[in-house]
């Protein structure tokens, strides 16, 4: 077992554990799949400064929002669930919010200069209308902000206590 390895997951796991607190005591959704990504690309990378941070909380905020544009205007009051019917119409406005909310991301976050492919998941998670409402988009980019506040804030206690660790050699990004 690598020291790596090890720092990283227990590091990333930690990111979402205080996540996962904020959730059990708030009852809001600040833990969602695409956050054990980012958290992961965060823990791997201990470094890597503000523009990094940046990106991550704007690719998931563009994903949010534009994921709930798609939602709003294509598939309003549907929801991805295993009862949909094959060909149904509502499984048609689904696949095309999703569709049209991954195209409409990528493309803002490239513009944006916030490129965070995670925030990808994002979109879908909003756009088919699994957290599909203006205070689960305000939760998303909240928890974002959140996770890499954590980071950071870990990250220099790490730092203070340790000094560099060897693992962040190279890392930068």
């Amino acid at each position: 077992m690598s020291r790596r390895g090890l720092e990283t997951g227990l590091s990333a796991g930690l990111l979402v554990a205080a996540l996962g607190g904020i959730a059990w005591a708030t009852g809001e959704p600040f833990v969602f799949p695409s956050l054990g990504p980012t958290a992961f690309v965060l823990a791997f990378r201990r470094r890597g400064g503000r523009s990094r941070s940046s990106r991550i909380v704007g690719g998931h905020a563009v994903g949010a929002v534009v994921g709930f544009a798609a939602y709003a205007l294509v598939a309003p009051g549907v929801t991805l669930d295993p009862s949909l019917s094959a060909a149904s119409t509502d499984t048609l406005r689904l696949v095309t919010s999703g569709a049209v909310s991954v195209a409409a991301t990528s493309w803002g976050m490239v513009e944006l200069d916030a490129v965070h492919p995670p925030a990808c998941a994002t979109t879908l998670i909003v756009s088919l209308g699994l957290l599909s409402t203006p205070q689960s988009v305000a939760t998303i980019v909240a928890s974002v902000v959140v996770l890499v506040g954590v980071h950071r804030a870990t990250g220099a206690l790490f730092a203070e206590m340790y000094g560099d660790s060897p693992t962040d050699a190279g890392t930068r990004g």
